[in-house]
């Protein structure tokens, strides 16, 4: 279904909601701003939608990587072309909250192929609180998303995310990037449970079956506490995993 890319480069098309969470929302407006930047620099196109009915096989068919900034599709059809996408070569990347899953939430588990085969993941356990960053390590360095990245680095603040299975046990995921044991405790509370204090975390994996890469990456911390909802962090001010990315996306669109 995918196309090949033309000598001009491949074409992305960015997926987004962007009316959940001012953090989420943030985080896309930023995305929707870096983005075309990137895509002039490294020589592909880059559109966007919130219109997830365009979510179908003869729209697809003119994309070689599809993006999801926050959310998922819902629509039986509209998960069907994305299954069908992904199954026929096409390549994908999520970002944070588009993995997402969790019984009786406006986003309930009910995609079994996508977050148990796909990404594999299973369901949302809990998060860390406030959005702080991280010290990562890189779990992959043969890998072309973690090309040339220091095996250990510092992201952008962020909401981390623990998930239902434990993804080390599955052989096709390859885990790339995990939190490192000097980040803990990560999280600031108030909760006692929104501060981790140990244990292992992927945060960035890929599915040796699909050409795709999940980054839980893209919540932007926010002034809550005064109610004036201003940013307090970007997720794309960070130099090494804005490299993280460009590398995934290159790799999706199978430029070398």
């Amino acid at each position: 279904m995918a196309q090949k890319p033309s000598k001009k480069g491949f074409k992305v098309i960015a997926f987004y909601t962007a009316k959940n969470d001012q953090a989420h929302i943030s985080y896309v407006h930023e995305a929707n701003q870096w983005l075309p930047k990137a895509a002039k620099k490294y020589h592909f196109s880059y559109d966007s939608t919130a219109n997830w009915n365009n979510m179908n096989p003869e729209f697809l068919a003119k994309y070689q990587v599809v993006i999801f900034l926050d959310t998922r599709p819902e629509t039986p059809a509209q998960r069907l072309a994305f299954e069908n996408y992904m199954k026929h070569g096409g390549s994908w990347i999520g970002f944070h909250f588009s993995a997402f899953a969790l019984a009786n939430s406006s986003y309930p588990d009910n995609w079994d192929w996508y977050h148990n085969d796909f990404l594999a993941s299973g369901a949302y356990g809990s998060n860390t609180w406030r959005p702080t960053s991280a010290i990562l390590k890189v779990e992959n360095d043969k890998h072309p998303v973690t090309f040339q990245l220091p095996k250990i680095f510092k992201s952008s603040p962020n909401e981390w995310y623990r998930w239902q299975n434990d993804l080390r046990k599955n052989p096709d995921i390859d885990i790339l990037l995990a939190i490192d044991s000097s980040s803990f405790p990560l999280g600031t509370g108030p909760k006692s449970h929104e501060i981790w204090h140990n244990g292992y975390y992927p945060v960035v994996w890929s599915n040796k079956k699909y050409k795709m890469v999940y980054v839980n990456m893209g919540h932007n911390d926010i002034d809550y506490d005064h109610k004036t909802n201003k940013d307090l962090s970007q997720t794309f001010e960070n130099e090494i995993q804005n490299k993280m990315i460009i590398n995934a996306l290159l790799w999706l669109g199978e430029r070398r």
